[in-house]
């Protein structure tokens, strides 16, 4: 079985959770993995985080310029008009890598997906329907693009969920992610959602936001 590349990195030996986190457009796996030392995680949480690199492919909105992306993106409007064959695909990369952690002793309570911008829409579709209950989702500066046609998994109705969003965010519009979390709580689901006053970026209070997440997901 082949797995994406990815840049891994231990809290400590011997871990006992993972958490697979997804860049956005045009970045790679190197764009999160300088914020774990910021996390200011206990000593005593083995955790192994995994940012994987999507593969390069042209982006319509781009002009077709190649670069790593998670799927196409046919339009920038409100709605996001996106390849949801491709984004499907990509889902299933990332269910291999949980898959893997899975074989490696994991448990899938101690799973947990966060992604940023493209990286979240695709851990949405992963998580919410995912066949083995998992350990938490956090959706940062993200839109849940496959709403409409995924198969929610009874496994993850009580997930918790973590969704982020910049006020400021001209890139993905904060309505977006405010639609996401309306459609889960609509549906029972547990969900916190926190604004921060910045652009389409991460900020230190958001670093901080998610360090207690994980901490209370992993609990």
């Amino acid at each position: 079985m082949s797995f994406l590349p990815a840049i891994e990195q231990e809290t400590r030996s011997n871990p006992d959770a993972s958490v697979i986190w997804l860049h956005g457009l045009g970045a790679d796996g190197h764009d999160f993995a300088p914020i774990v030392p910021e996390l200011n995680l206990p000593k005593e949480l083995g955790i192994r985080f995994i940012f994987p690199h999507a593969p390069a492919i042209p982006v319509t909105v781009n002009n077709g310029y190649v670069m790593p992306a998670w799927f196409d993106i046919l339009e920038m409007d409100i709605d996001r008009k996106v390849d949801n064959v491709q984004l499907l695909v990509s889902a299933a990369a990332i269910n291999r890598l949980v898959d893997r952690e899975l074989e490696r002793g994991i448990t899938s309570r101690r799973i947990i997906l966060a992604g940023f911008s493209q990286g979240g829409a695709v851990v949405y579709q992963v998580s919410l329907s995912h066949p083995l209950p998992l350990g938490g989702l956090i959706a940062m500066s993200t839109y849940f693009a496959t709403s409409d046609t995924i198969a929610l998994s009874d496994a993850n109705r009580t997930l918790p969920i973590e969704i982020q969003h910049g006020s400021y965010d001209p890139v993905v519009p904060p309505a977006l992610g405010i639609r996401a979390a309306e459609f889960l709580k609509e549906r029972g689901y547990s969900v916190a959602f926190r604004t921060y006053p910045m652009d389409h970026s991460v900020c230190p209070q958001q670093i901080g936001d998610i360090s207690a997440a994980l901490q209370r997901f992993l609990a």
